[in-house]
């Protein structure tokens, strides 16, 4: 195929780049306000996405701009100012105007009959425009410019929502159920949380440390789950999340980086089967930990930003890189438990209590395996896939997921006097020892 020609002759493809950034946006939601003030500086792409939304049945949206102003790479350059302007269009038009520009001489993406015009530049004393939507679907809200030596400066304010029962909602139509999701999603956590202190209070001789660090993981998450409810259900009202975001981020950058720290001693058997960390599994720590400060701080930059920005999409990648580089150092001190305990098991004489105890840790590598994949791969997939109405089914999905791993963890980590890890069973020794010797399963 060739080079699209956006109006004069554009060195790239901006529809192919536009439509990374959709994908993107799938698989990391980005979004926490549907009231926004964009500033543009001196910024010369074709198109530049800014909102994202799901019309339910009528919808509405509104751009107003201030302060604009343009400057060119070519002297003596004149603006055009019907060649650049706001646009809604829809994801299932973008094969239909990639296939329109390659047949058309400079051909400007303002001009193709498969986008909404909300307004253009030209012949306007105040550079705003609303539209009325009747057309259920998932509209993207794109700057166009057409002009490709041309960079612009502005200060975009924009509005989108639905109308429900006659009033404004400002959630795209597959959010509207998440306020009441995660506000069960918190009563859950909360009863977790006073199942689990009232374990530890009864259990009091067999706690350990890991357990109390446990503890304020759940703490974390419920908390987490409240502002997360009290967030969306601000911006379904009023268009914004009246503070409830950065409480939304603080308790959500001290859940994180708790779930990989009891993950790691966990696998570690920290606490547990040992006093003490190795000098290995300090680093993985050392490695964890900042990896997870890092990762917090890029999931509030896309959130806090939006597509619009230059650098969004370097953020996105930026959080993936480092989302995957956690996921795999968890991983490590867990194969390090397994192989220990499997040599121990060839010297101690106490095949069964090892037996117990590789099984205990082989279920667990596996159910982190499973929760990380699905979590971080399986949901997202289906997430860019699936109908934009049934948003909340995968953030269901996703926190249920995360509920059945925490039980996981939680049940065969409890403090009791019968746990695996510190039980000692004399009784079919031989048995064991004859399943380590030769049960290829907890190799790895």
């Amino acid at each position: 195929m060739g080079n699209f020609n956006f109006h004069l002759n554009l060195p790239h493809r901006p529809i192919l780049h536009l439509l990374n950034v959709l994908i993107i946006i799938s698989l990391i939601p980005y979004s926490v306000s549907e009231i926004k003030n964009t500033r543009i500086i001196d910024d010369s792409r074709p198109m530049i996405l800014f909102e994202r939304f799901g019309i339910a049945q009528y919808g509405n949206v509104a751009v107003s701009v201030r302060d604009f102003s343009w400057k060119s790479t070519r002297q003596n350059a004149e603006l055009e100012p019907s060649s650049m302007g706001f646009f809604l269009v829809r994801d299932v038009s973008f094969p239909s105007i990639f296939n329109e520009s390659e047949y058309a001489d400079n051909f400007c993406i303002l001009w193709s009959r498969f986008v909404k015009i909300i307004f253009k530049f030209d012949n306007l004393a105040a550079y705003n425009g609303s539209m009325l939507i009747e057309e259920p679907d998932e509209y993207s809200l794109i700057f166009g410019n057409c002009q490709s030596e041309t960079q612009v400066s502005m200060d975009v304010h924009t509005e989108m929502y639905n109308m429900l029962d006659g009033n404004k909602n400002f959630l795209p139509a597959g959010q509207t159920p998440l306020p009441r999701l995660y506000f069960i999603f918190f009563l859950i956590y909360s009863i977790f949380f006073s199942v689990w202190i009232f374990i530890c209070i009864k259990q009091r001789p067999d706690i350990h440390k890991i357990h109390m660090i446990m503890g304020a993981l759940l703490l974390f998450k419920a908390l987490k789950m409240i502002c997360a409810s009290e967030d969306k259900m601000y911006v379904r009202k009023t268009g914004t999340p009246h503070g409830w975001d950065v409480a939304f981020y603080v308790f959500g950058f001290f859940k994180g980086i708790m779930l990989f720290t009891v993950i790691v001693l966990i696998g570690t058997g920290w606490s547990f089967l040992k006093p003490y960390l190795q000098e290995r599994e300090k680093k993985v720590l050392m490695v964890v930990i900042p990896l997870q400060v890092m990762e917090n701080i890029a999931s509030m930059i896309i959130a806090e930003t939006g597509p619009a920005t230059k650098d969004w999409l370097t953020w996105n990648q930026i959080f993936l890189l480092l989302d995957v580089a956690c996921c795999c150092a968890v991983f490590l001190p867990i194969v390090w438990s397994i192989r220990g305990l499997r040599e121990a098991s060839k010297t101690d004489g106490k095949a069964a209590r090892n037996l117990e105890k590789l099984t205990l840790f082989k279920h667990f590598y596996i159910v982190v395996v499973g929760y990380l994949y699905f979590t971080r791969i399986v949901v997202p997939a289906v997430s860019s896939v699936i109908s934009y109405r049934f948003e909340w089914v995968m953030t269901a999905a996703d926190e249920g997921a995360s509920l059945a791993f925490y039980l996981f963890i939680f049940h065969n980590f409890q403090p009791t006097q019968k746990n695996p890890y510190l039980v000692i069973d004399d009784e079919d020794e031989a048995e064991a020892a004859h399943m380590l010797e030769h049960d290829d399963s907890f190799e790895l």
